[in-house]
């Protein structure tokens, strides 16, 4: 499970850019550690969280979104985020990019927290 330290700066209005691989056929988690421009974790108390992928067809076209990933906070004062998706959701994406944001959201306001490229490779064996 990939863990990434990324660096938010609400005021800029700009994602943090992290490029993130999926397996397909296994269960796909990622931590998102999110610290502020003066290195302290962004407390992430009353927030909400929702992240989705869409599959990418050419430089700056997608096909609208693919698939949503379950986001949870396992400590949100500290500012870390899980984003997750079952076996079952990554057997039934096709291999290739993708394209992914992560917004969270309290009273309101909204924040892009982050946003990326997603490539995702299907098996080529099954085991016996």
């Amino acid at each position: 499970m990939p863990s990434k330290n990324i660096t938010f700066d609400p005021d800029s209005g700009v994602p943090y850019g992290v490029n993130l691989t999926i397996q397909g056929g296994s269960d796909f988690n990622a931590n998102l550690n999110v610290y502020t421009t003066s290195n302290s974790a962004f407390d992430l108390t009353g927030y909400t969280g929702s992240a989705a992928m869409s599959k990418s067809v050419a430089v700056g076209a997608t096909l609208g979104i693919t698939t949503s990933f379950t986001v949870g906070f396992t400590s949100a004062y500290d500012g870390k985020i899980k984003l997750s998706l079952g076996s079952t959701s990554t057997r039934s994406l096709n291999e290739g990019r993708y394209v992914y944001d992560v917004i969270v959201a309290a009273g309101g306001t909204y924040y892009s927290l982050a946003n990326g490229n997603i490539y995702v490779y299907n098996p080529v064996s099954a085991a016996p």
